[in-house]
């Protein structure tokens, strides 16, 4: 859950903005605003009601609390929501959730919400692969030491470094797009066959894809394919900040002292501590990526036609998973914006190996890495 205590500390707290039970709440009411609109474009429902439903929609003041409160009895916070809908609009309430299920309104809103807090997650990771690529093309030729399973190896270069970066963050930001992108609506009725909504549903259901900006796609309740992909694209991009958030901090060990961040933390009790805190919190955040996603993956098996317990261990999950990687990335831009790099501390540490050994066609590969960014 959101935490105004933690979610700034790890990164989170402009994705858990969008996130938060008022985005839900908001994302609920507008996948019952266009499927009314859906629906009545289709004949179901008339004109006039779906109208109702907007206007009323947009003045409507739910509580989160209280709607959480009413949940508890059916299981999902979409039964009390139609109720309060439907009194609101008063006779215009008959076409509210026409021909939908619980898990339509609740799948398509929490891939609303994901796609809100996506833009996020990718605008960091952006932002942290262009702070990537900036360090690789300013230091092409800056030497330093490799360093092989912890020990000094052979001359590179701080570019090929920061360009691997940059490479691995952009792979994982392309990937997270394509999943983002390809979430669909979700719309099948009690059972999956549309049969409420009969012979007009899957024309309903492009409709309602259409105005919320989704992809179209046949009713996929307890098929949870899409789910998986995400949680591991979510991972991997939480993986792709945790490398270079992990080099940081080694490399801003004292010992060592090659980099060092911009705005580095300090500490309660030792006045001369410098540390890359933002690194660090990155790190932390990535941490806790995996396991999030294992409990998606865990939980792909969804029984005959409705699932008893896996699909609400989503709700929750998904959200964690995207302030975990969100935070990663987000903490990671930081790091990567306002790195400060010692070449003198690199020569100095890379004399420390003798060698006649060039870093060879480094930066050559800095220049190839670069150029075939996305």
């Amino acid at each position: 859950m959101g935490s105004a205590l933690f979610d700034p500390l790890f990164g989170a707290d402009r994705v858990a903005a969008r996130l938060d039970d008022a985005s839900w709440v908001a994302a609920l009411v507008a996948v019952e605003v266009a499927l009314s609109a859906a629906a009545a474009e289709q004949g179901l429902v008339p004109e006039a009601d779906a109208e109702r439903i907007a206007a009323v929609a947009a003045e409507l003041d739910v509580d989160p609390a209280a709607l959480g409160r009413a949940a508890v009895e059916g299981g999902n916070p979409v039964i009390p929501l139609v109720r309060i809908l439907r009194q609101a609009a008063g006779e215009a309430g008959r076409s509210v959730h026409p021909g939908a299920t619980s898990q339509d309104v609740m799948d398509t809103a929490a891939v609303l919400l994901t796609g809100w807090a996506g833009e996020i997650v990718l605008d960091d990771l952006r932002g942290a692969a262009d702070a990537a690529a900036a360090l690789a093309a300013a230091h092409r030729d800056t030497a330093m030491i490799a360093r092989t399973l912890g020990q000094q190896a052979l001359p590179t270069t701080f570019g090929l470094v920061a360009a691997g970066w940059c490479a691995g963050l952009d792979r994982a930001r392309t990937g997270l797009a394509c999943v983002l992108g390809a979430l669909p609506v979700q719309f099948g009725g009690a059972a999956g066959t549309l049969a409420a909504s009969h012979p007009h549903g899957p024309a309903v259901a492009a409709g309602l894809a259409r105005r919320l900006g989704l992809a179209d796609a046949a009713p996929w309740h307890t098929e949870r394919t899409r789910i998986g992909e995400l949680a591991g694209a979510l991972a991997v991009a939480a993986g792709a900040c945790a490398k270079p958030a992990t080099d940081v901090v080694l490399l801003a060990g004292t010992e060592l002292g090659e980099v060092s961040e911009a705005a580095p933390g300090d500490s309660s009790s030792m006045p001369h501590k410098r540390n890359p805190i933002a690194a660090i919190t990155a790190r932390a955040a990535a941490r806790r990526a995996p396991g999030l996603a294992a409990v998606l993956l865990g939980a792909a098996d969804h029984e005959h036609q409705r699932a008893a317990g896996p699909w609400h261990t989503e709700w929750q999950t998904l959200g964690e998973l995207l302030r975990a990687g969100g935070g990663a990335a987000g903490r990671l831009r930081t790091s990567l914006e306002g790195l400060v790099v010692h070449p003198d501390r690199m020569l100095e540490n890379l004399a420390r190996t003798t060698t006649d050994v060039a870093a060879g066609h480094a930066s050559d590969l800095v220049d190839s890495l670069l150029a075939a960014r996305p």
